[in-house]
């Protein structure tokens, strides 16, 4: 079984795009947050300004320490050394100010920017097509949105304007060593060549590396999130120590590749490290060298060494700070995959605007649809008409095109071909919120929020009242076992509604749907209901449809039906098979005259 498991693991990796191929524009997605950087460039700029005095004060200081002791200490007058001591003093106060400034001024711009780009990621999540979001994994998504931005955040307030502030400080720095000492300047410029080849195979292999790392966090993600919406399943099956297995195994390879950066990161460290030590130790050599033959004064290799001292933190860093650019750049290239994902689903250029009356008759001219990527269509050459105020019942085998017919309505999904009207208008013409305002869903998998139950049926109508809650509820046959809960209409059901009966779950989704008929707003004209009462017994199924009927009067109503109670509901019935109609008639009629119709129905009358 543990090798299943691996062996799924090892074919995950294969179909995903290679971390290499993926993360070589991890530079370039960084630079592409500009836009949204500017709003703050103020502090940014203010920061890093406040950090580079800070940080020059600190090169300044080996100057004065070099003055005072080949001055006041070499002349034996301890009066001379107050004012340069206080003038040592004095850099250190700057500099200590210069950064917390940069720490206080760089806090709020950074929280704020991953505030927003978490904002953009979820409304790029929501623009999205339901196609896309069924070729994505919801731990992959959480991932990005969470994870991901907050490397960004850190990035972004700490290691990047640090890099800016090394960028500009190690190079004065090196400047005002040579004029000091040009021999030691010299090595430090020689020395920069193996550093350099150093730096340039670590990033190439670490930036490998934080893709994968970053993608293998998404995927254990993923699993620890099936694991537990599925968790009656596990039990049930007693397939929990296959998802164990599983999760242990994408623990062992996040770990394993978390190592690998880990290894990386030290060996570059270390060869920061010991290269910055050499420096310093021929640096110290040299001086004593130098004092001893009388080159150079004893006040100079110390305000020498000094420096040297200092620009080892700067170059030892480096390891940690590319690092830290190779994580963000592969976060930002996550992010970026998400938000250059293409909105086919959209509003129209010139959109109609809604007719000031809208009878809701819903007509399909032809229609064909495809899911993207598929061989064959589902839909082939659908062409039907829904009167004002009709309900019409699609029946058919499963995959016979069903529920795809039902998702064109709303435009969960886009045709491929033909057209679907309303009131004579084809629906891409619309605004998508003036269509879906239009048209209500209730879907056979109902999808409930961790909210409040009054919540979750009031997302049919945000302005409905109580009242207005509680009479869906009582067309659905929801009000008893609501008021049962704990807090009633106030009782929170959890993630996906799992504290709730497969049929308790469906009748508050149906309970949304009806609100948005009848609700405050009143604007939906088109049902569409996706055999919302599978779950159901007999008898509640039985109460639910009397009040439906209600409910419904004057609605144009599509619905998927499986039971021949379901079907005698409407006025009409369509019978759908390899994606296209196949018969259409009252219940009655096709149990006399299709046998297919009749085969699906159990022969009932």
């Amino acid at each position: 079984m543990s090798i299943t498991v691996e062996e799924n693991a090892e074919a995950a990796e294969v179909d995903r795009p290679g971390p290499r191929e993926r993360s070589r524009g991890a530079l370039t997605s960084l630079l592409r947050f500009r836009p949204y950087l500017r709003a703050y460039r103020v502090p940014f700029v203010a920061a890093t300004a406040m950090s580079v005095l800070a940080m020059l004060t600190a090169v300044v200081t080996p100057l004065v320490v070099a003055r005072i002791v080949d001055g006041p200490i070499a002349a034996g007058d301890l009066g001379g050394v107050l004012v340069p001591v206080s003038a040592v003093l004095v850099l250190g106060v700057i500099e200590a100010v210069g950064i917390w400034g940069r720490r206080w001024l760089l806090a709020e711009p950074a929280t704020r920017f991953e505030t927003t780009m978490r904002a953009e990621i979820f409304a790029a999540l929501q623009a999205r097509s339901i196609g896309r979001h069924d070729a994505w994994e919801a731990g992959q998504l959480l991932s990005r949105a969470v994870d991901d931005l907050a490397r960004l955040r850190r990035f972004i307030g700490f290691a990047g304007p640090v890099l800016v502030i090394h960028a500009v400080v190690i190079p004065v720095g090196l400047v005002v060593l040579a004029v000091m000492s040009w021999q030691i300047g010299l090595v430090y410029a020689v020395a920069a060549v193996p550093i350099a080849a150093v730096c340039a195979r670590f990033e190439r292999r670490y930036s490998v590396a934080s893709r994968r790392s970053q993608d293998q966090a998404g995927d254990l993600s993923t699993t620890a999130q099936e694991a537990a919406q599925g968790i009656r399943v596990l039990k049930a099956f007693g397939r929990g120590p296959f998802f164990g297995a599983k999760f242990a195994a994408q623990a062992r390879a996040l770990r394993e590749t978390e190592l690998a950066k880990v290894r990386l990161d030290a060996t570059l460290w270390s060869a920061m490290v010991s290269l910055s030590e050499l420096i310093l130790v021929f640096a110290l050599g040299f001086g004593a060298y130098s004092v001893v033959s009388g080159t150079m004064s004893l006040g100079a290799v110390v305000g020498t060494v000094t420096l040297a001292t200092f620009l080892q933190w700067p170059i030892i860093w480096t390891g940690f700070l590319l690092a830290e650019l190779n994580d963000a750049g592969t976060a930002a290239d996550r992010f970026w995959e998400i938000i250059d994902t293409p909105v086919d689903i959209t509003d129209p250029v010139d959109p109609v605007p809604l007719p000031e009356r809208v009878t809701g008759e819903l007509r399909l001219e032809n229609v064909r649809f495809a899911f993207p990527d598929a061989r064959e269509p589902v839909l082939r050459d659908i062409s039907l008409v829904v009167r004002p105020g009709e309900t019409v019942a699609l029946v058919g085998a499963t995959g016979s095109g069903k529920t795809a017919l039902l998702g064109l309505i709303p435009r969960l999904h886009d045709v491929t071909g033909g057209a679907v009207r309303i009131d004579g208008i084809d629906i891409r013409r619309l605004r998508l919120a003036d269509l879906r305002s239009l048209v209500t869903v209730a879907f056979e998998e109902p999808v409930l929020f961790s909210a409040s139950v009054r919540e979750n049926v009031a997302l049919g109508d945000p302005a409905a009242t109580d009242a207005d809650v509680r009479a869906a509820l009582e067309v659905a046959q929801a009000t008893e076992f609501v008021d049962a809960l704990p807090w009633g209409l106030d009782t929170r059901i959890g993630e996906q509604g799992l504290s709730l009966s497969g049929g308790q779950r469906q009748r508050l989704a149906l309970a949304r749907a009806v609100l948005a008929r009848a609700g405050q707003q009143r604007r939906a004209r088109v049902v569409v209901l996706d055999d919302p009462l599978s779950a159901l017994d007999v008898q509640t199924e039985e109460r639910v449809q009397q009040r439906l009927r209600g409910a419904l009067a004057g609605a144009t109503t599509l619905l998927v039906a499986h039971r021949p109670s379901t079907a005698a509901l409407a006025d009409r019935v369509v019978l759908l098979d390899d994606g296209r109609v196949r018969a259409e008639g009252a219940h009655d009629q096709l149990l006399r005259t299709s046998s297919r119709y009749r085969e699906l129905m159990g022969g009932e009358p």
